[in-house]
């Protein structure tokens, strides 16, 4: 049988020689980008803010209450179907 060699870690990249004001360089660079991002988006507007969550409260509502409806409907359903196959079945 043919024994596999182990893979070598690789040393953490501030081992290899890396510099650390490079990275926060980079990193304070990625943060500038980032908020310069942010200042792009058309965010909503607290009245559209509300309208939206009002509509999305009112239809989960809604549905749940279709919901809580047919479940009903079927559990009345069921249980005349059973009490007609107890009558006439036995």
């Amino acid at each position: 049988m043919e024994v596999k060699k182990t893979q070598q870690l690789s040393a953490p990249a501030d081992v290899q020689g890396k510099n650390f004001s490079a990275k926060a360089g980079e990193v304070s660079t990625f943060l500038a980008e980032v908020k310069e991002e942010f200042g792009k988006i058309n965010w909503t507007s607290p009245d559209e803010l509300r309208a939206y969550t009002k509509i999305v409260v009112a239809t989960t509502f809604l549905f749940g209450m279709g919901i809580y409806f047919m479940d009903v409907i079927i559990q009345v359903v069921l249980n005349t179907l059973g009490s007609v196959v107890r009558l006439f079945g036995g």
